[in-house]
């Protein structure tokens, strides 16, 4: 079996290791790739850091590209030294959720164990990627040929944050042109909604943030008003700046006084779309007789509801005709060694998207 250089997870909270592990080849309907880049997110700081615990050891990472080395039986429409795009969405195709149109939450188990430390013991493949490596062998489900002419760094964004942010507004929110938006937290995930909302053609788009200098950011993606959560009842600038309560409110941080101050943003028949995960076992509060008497509602967008097959390659085609924004989104870019500054970089939450690069 070969063996690749991998950021290891020990311990929750504790440095990564960049260790010498083993990656077995590529079973019926899994694809090897050799990545060149894969994006820093902050679920991986989450799940590093014992937010939402885990099996450890444990190799992290998931919003990856590269190039197709290897070829399980049974894999189509692929060939070798295709450009891709890695995502964590691994679905089977036929349980009632894939059927239905919503692969992102496929019931069936899946699991892979392509990884082993150097002495045989087990190393988990973290949400189903392990991109902080040099390779990965993963199912054929969760990978989209590119074209050849986008970078690998712009692509790796398009695994997650990109989808997650453009899919919340496009799929679970369903938004129409005219409609107005708040965007609560402007990060990877917020700007992406935001450039989302642009695209579908929202009215007003209004940022909320905690800094002046991530709303100016905001600005510069799509949003028409800033606002600062730290003023005193933010939902009222909003509200001022729109004329009127949002009919799509996308709170992209895992910060619960986001979310308990989320329904505050709406006009009646609006909608709350939750996308930032806090951590296990964190607790938001709302008064459910207002959401009735109002016909509000709350709606839950897990990676944007996206279809892989069909988003991405929508959205590559947006980028190739300037209409997104993805080189704009990094933030730094930092070799598989340097990943404990650039994890580090990433907390201090300045940056929109920092990358690790593979020669």
């Amino acid at each position: 079996m070969p063996q690749i250089k991998a950021a290891v997870c020990h311990a929750f909270g504790a440095p990564l290791t960049i260790e010498t592990v083993t990656l077995a080849a590529p079973h019926h309907g899994e694809v090897e790739v050799t990545l060149k880049a894969c994006a820093i997110c902050h679920s991986d700081v989450t799940y590093i850091d014992g937010g939402w615990g885990g099996t450890l050891p444990a190799v992290y990472g998931h919003e990856a590209a590269g190039h197709v080395t290897a070829l399980g039986d049974g894999v189509r429409g692929l060939a070798l030294g295709d450009p891709v795009v890695v995502t964590l969405i691994r679905s089977c195709g036929t349980c009632p959720s894939c059927a239905g149109g919503r692969p992102v939450a496929c019931e069936s188990d899946m699991a892979s164990g392509p990884l082993t430390m150097a002495d045989g013991s087990p190393l988990h493949q973290a949400m189903n990627t392990g991109g902080f490596a040099e390779r990965v062998v993963v199912s054929q489900s969760q990978v989209v040929k590119l074209s050849e002419t986008i970078s690998m760094e712009a692509a790796s964004l398009l695994a997650c944050g990109v989808i997650t942010g453009i899919g919340a507004v496009v799929n679970a929110a369903q938004l129409r042109a005219g409609q107005d938006v708040v965007v609560i937290g402007t990060g990877g995930v917020g700007l992406n909604a935001i450039q989302g909302a642009r695209i579908a053609g929202a009215r007003r788009i209004v940022a909320v943030d905690m800094t002046p200098e991530k709303l100016e950011i905001a600005r510069e993606f799509g949003a028409t008003d800033m606002v600062l959560a730290t003023s005193d009842k933010p939902w009222r600038a909003a509200k001022e700046a729109m004329g009127r309560g949002a009919d799509a409110v996308f709170v992209t941080v895992g910060a619960i006084p986001a979310y308990d101050q989320a329904p505050q943003y709406l006009a009646n028949g609006g909608k709350v779309i939750m996308v930032g995960m806090p951590h296990s076992g964190a607790m938001s509060s709302y008064e459910p007789v207002m959401l009735a008497a109002t016909g509000q509602g709350m709606v839950g967008s897990k990676m944007g509801d996206v279809v892989i097959a069909r988003d991405i390659p929508w959205m590559v085609d947006l980028y190739e005709q300037g209409r997104l924004k993805l080189d704009e989104l990094i933030s730094g870019r930092w070799r598989l060694d340097q990943i404990n500054a650039a994890i580090a970089d990433t907390k201090t939450g300045s940056a929109k998207r920092n990358v690790i690069i593979f020669d």
